[in-house]
């Protein structure tokens, strides 16, 4: 008897890290870095990449494209301050993204399903992520950092970062994901966190110790 899709795909969300498969946006390696090549953390110009994402994107499962580095999954990764202060998320032992378990990271964020693309541009997806990963009570400043692109690991291979920092007025902020914990942390204790971080945000790190 000949397997249908949806018989098929159901094996693979039952083995995919521990949890539901999901399509997840994605645009070409070559086409995203046609023009430059971006390794680190780069101011670029978000309206030119908006519209390339816009004319070339794709939904593809996410089993199969976080082992092909053909493909970049595009992820808003959005910075939190406030008072001088960085809110620092660590993933917990039971987070489903094995290769990070137990890092700190600055980012919030996540991949973008189909469904979530409500408004037109990615500082607009990067707010939906943050209202959706944490739960805060203020208003805020929003800017481009840049882009954030990272060969050295696994996971750099097939992510790319669009980082935002968003300035609140407040620090009334908290995790609502089960599988990780935050806080507020000067700058100088996210360099005593250095050695426990995930990639991209020590080279968000890097960036604004120079910067600021």
């Amino acid at each position: 008897m000949q397997k249908t899709e949806s018989s098929t795909r159901s094996k693979q969300q039952q083995v995919f890290c521990g949890a539901t498969d999901e399509k997840i946006l994605v645009v070409k390696k070559n086409i995203l870095f046609a023009y430059q090549v971006i390794n680190g953390l780069k101011p670029v110009d978000f309206d030119c990449y908006q519209k390339l994402i816009q004319k070339h994107k794709k939904f593809l499962w996410r089993s199969k494209v976080e082992q092909d580095p053909n493909y970049k999954q595009i992820i808003p990764y959005l910075v939190f301050s406030h008072d001088k202060k960085f809110f620092v998320m660590r993933r917990k032992n039971n987070a489903s993204e094995t290769r990070l378990q137990s890092k700190f990271s600055l980012g919030i964020g996540g991949h973008i399903k189909k469904e979530d693309i409500t408004r037109t541009n990615i500082m607009g997806w990067a707010e939906r992520e943050f209202k959706e990963e944490v739960s805060y009570q203020g208003s805020y400043a929003i800017k481009p950092l840049g882009i954030l692109n990272d060969e050295s690991d696994a996971v750099g291979q097939v992510h790319t970062g669009f980082v935002f920092l968003l300035e609140g007025t407040s620090g009334n902020i908290k995790v609502r994901n089960e599988h990780k914990e935050g806080m507020l942390v000067t700058l100088d204790e996210c360099t005593n966190l250095y050695n426990q971080m995930e990639n991209w945000s020590k080279i968000v790190v890097r960036h604004l110790r120079e910067q600021l």
